[in-house]
């Protein structure tokens, strides 16, 4: 991985120039190629189900929004997306849900181990925060991978955003029991929440590395009218302003970092992206994503899905064909398989660090 200092890290998130950004992008872009390939890796995402008892003031999920729709998959709906997915080529089935005990583990559980009975392909979780029991269990039944955004490694931001469970761990301690299970660990954050830092922002990418990231996700805020946090956000101006301005680039920016920190990592263009913006799966692939990851959700529950408004995923039904032609239009090729981390035990010098980085600070 490139060894970067904090302030080096938030010296390239406020950059500015358009000549630096763009030397930024293809360095990102070259290390992507070094690294993982010219593969793209398409993972089938099921939203399994919305229901939610969590709190956190910018999800459209969260359990006090009376206006959402709630719905839960049934079993064999769930197994017919993985044989989707299975038909369609992809190595890797997501299930992710909002947090909610109706997720029973062992329901779960027989869910995963079918999956894995009758398919070839990784699993890979993403129900939010459960015990290490649960965890533990899921990991026994054949899942492969957990994704757990912590959103903002910014304690003071995160307790504006989100209530913490009574147990006192938080997601970065959960990761680690994730890790010490055997989990390829997916992490990340959110960019452009109100009150969010430049610093704060440059120590979240510091983290992926902390944490060793197999997977790292990393997304614009988008505002929720239905959530307390987005009202007020849509409701200031100079918020809207900023975050038109400034949040998709921030984004972009914040992508070709981690690649160049984590260059094994497997890094998706989000589907947040493509939502902020029409060819936003090809510009995340530009800069240095590798994973897209195709909503085969039936339509009839995508459409209730509603972390954030007007996502991408509900403006067409047949997400696998934009996902691909995104692939095509940048010179890439499919993945085939798993997709597994491939992993590399040195040390990455990226030319932006050090004295060749110095002196290109100063050609600017």
């Amino acid at each position: 991985m490139a060894t970067m200092t904090q302030k080096e890290i938030r010296a390239w998130l406020i950059q500015e120039s358009p000549q630096a950004l763009t030397l930024l992008f293809q360095e990102a872009d070259s290390v992507r190629r070094r690294f993982v390939g010219d593969e793209v890796h398409l993972r089938g995402l099921v939203e399994i189900g919305n229901r939610c008892i969590r709190d956190c003031i910018y999800c459209g999920l969260r359990g006090p929004n009376k206006l959402a729709n709630r719905y839960r998959m049934k079993a064999v709906e769930i197994i017919e997306c993985a044989q989707k997915a299975y038909d369609l080529g992809y190595g890797t089935v997501v299930l992710q849900s909002g947090e909610h005990p109706e997720i029973a583990a062992g329901w779960l559980g027989e869910i995963i181990r079918e999956i894995k009975r009758n398919y070839p392909v990784a699993v890979a979780l993403s129900m939010g925060e459960r015990s290490e029991k649960d965890y533990a269990y899921w990991r026994l039944c054949g899942a492969d991978r957990y994704l757990l955004k912590f959103e903002t490694s910014d304690p003071r931001l995160l307790l504006r955003i989100q209530t913490p469970l009574p147990d006192g761990r938080s997601r970065l301690d959960r990761l680690r029991v994730l890790k010490k299970l055997g989990y390829e660990i997916g992490a990340g954050m959110m960019v452009g929440l109100p009150g969010q830092r430049a610093s704060s922002l440059a120590e979240d990418l510091l983290w992926l590395t902390r944490l060793d990231a197999d997977m790292i996700a990393i997304g614009p805020y988008i505002p929720h009218g239905d959530t307390p946090m987005g009202k007020n956000a849509l409701a200031d101006l100079r918020f809207m302003e900023r975050s038109e301005l400034k949040t998709l680039p921030m984004t972009m920016k914040a992508l070709a970092l981690a690649r160049l920190l984590c260059p094994t990592a497997n890094i998706p263009a989000t589907t947040a992206l493509a939502t902020l913006e029409d060819d936003g799966y090809s510009a995340g692939l530009a800069a240095g994503a590798n994973v897209i990851m195709p909503n085969i959700t039936p339509m009839s529950y995508r459409k209730k899905y509603e972390i954030y408004p007007d996502s991408a995923a509900c403006r067409e039904e047949d997400t696998h064909s934009t996902a691909t032609a995104a692939i095509e239009a940048a010179g890439r090729t499919a993945g085939r398989g798993w997709g597994s981390r491939r992993r590399a035990d040195f040390v990455f010098n990226s030319p932006f660090n050090g004295v060749q980085k110095d002196e290109f600070h100063k050609s600017i």
